[in-house]
């Protein structure tokens, strides 16, 4: 059994994989001020690390998203992740409000996909 590990630093890995599978570590944002740009920001993050892993965004299984102040948040960051979605290739998901690791931090998502 080989694992693996993309992006790797002292305390976590950008990817892991493990026979088809790909796990991404929550995705934060850049410098982003709103929303919608921060979605953005990490949908990128994630397409760069899926590629790293040898998949895309049609290979994703499911999706976690965290948001700052879900009220405020999930009609953009909804509008910004169902354009980056391919037609019918909707993963599993899940949203929900969370204190995230940074105050200027609205958005972090993580997900996992098969490899293509």
């Amino acid at each position: 059994m080989t694992i693996n590990r993309i992006s790797s630093n002292e305390r976590l890995s950008g990817a892991v994989t493990f026979k088809d599978l790909v796990f991404l570590s929550g995705q934060v944002p850049g410098e982003g001020q709103d929303v919608m740009t921060q979605t953005g920001e990490v949908l990128a993050k994630i397409d760069a690390l899926l590629a790293a892993a040898g998949s895309d965004k049609d290979h994703l299984l499911n999706a976690t998203i965290y948001l700052k102040d879900i009220g405020s948040g999930f009609a953009p960051m909804n509008e910004v992740w169902s354009a980056w979605l391919s037609p019918g290739m909707a993963p599993t998901r899940t949203a929900l409000q969370a204190e995230l690791a940074r105050p200027n931090v609205l958005v972090e998502i993580s997900v996992i996909a098969v490899r293509k």
